[in-house]
């Protein structure tokens, strides 16, 4: 018998050799709130109950890399605006506008070149599940 145990939110976390310089990247050009420093990770509130966390990846569970394999998502309605900004900042390796078969989005980097992507859903039914 399987029961569902209860979940109140999640985090996804990504390691660093220093997370102090990629810090100010995610606070002042994204605008993550900073819920929680821990010193070791600082924890930001990217939307409602979902997180995301920069660890020190010297010290954390898990050690930093060379090169990433992780994606970090973010769904907004006014993807156009945040490609905007984010050119403006100069960003880098920021990608051009796309429009897929479910959502219009681009790629970019943070300054230890993990990659992010801002995305929304064109399709209603499919942008309705992630509400």
């Amino acid at each position: 018998m399987t029961t569902e145990l209860p979940k109140e939110c999640a985090i996804t976390f990504y390691y660093y050799e220093d997370i102090h310089a990629v810090a100010p990247f995610y606070e002042d050009v994204l605008g993550f709130e900073l819920v929680l420093d821990q010193g070791l990770a600082r924890i930001y509130r990217i939307a409602g109950n979902a997180y995301f966390g920069i660890v020190d990846g010297n010290k954390g569970h898990l050690k930093h890399q060379p090169k990433s394999a992780a994606l970090l998502t973010i769904v907004s309605e006014d993807v156009a605006a945040w490609h905007a900004k984010l050119k403006a900042l100069g960003v880098t390796g920021q990608s051009d506008m796309l429009r897929g078969t479910y959502c219009e989005h681009f790629f970019f980097e943070d300054p230890a070149g993990y990659a992010i992507e801002i995305q929304r859903f064109h399709n209603p039914e499919v942008a309705k599940l992630f509400k």
